[in-house]
């Protein structure tokens, strides 16, 4: 399965902290403000705007982190699951 950003996603620095902001939004929600922490940004960073699978997720995690295999795609599995259900990445066949 591929995945794709939302497009209009940006992420910016606010008060120390890296939040991801819908851009083109005439209301801000701001009840849902989803920062990022250091390995999501880097994620965000390597991925964004790119077509994508959860191996590519792993493999970007493997390749960054002193981590094994199993731990790399739990982790990747939880991101992507994490960013449907904010609605940040779409499903795209």
């Amino acid at each position: 399965m591929k995945f794709t950003f939302r497009k209009g996603c940006k992420v910016r620095e606010i008060a120390g902290e890296n939040v991801v902001i819908l851009q083109g939004s005439h209301v801000s929600d701001m009840t849902r403000i989803i920062a990022l922490n250091e390995s999501s940004l880097l994620l965000w960073n390597e991925l964004y705007g790119k077509e994508f699978c959860l191996q590519d997720v792993v493999d970007t995690l493997l390749g960054n982190y002193d981590v094994d295999a199993e731990t790399a795609t739990a982790d990747a599995g939880k991101w992507v699951d994490k960013l449907l259900e904010c609605g940040l990445v779409l499903k795209s066949e």
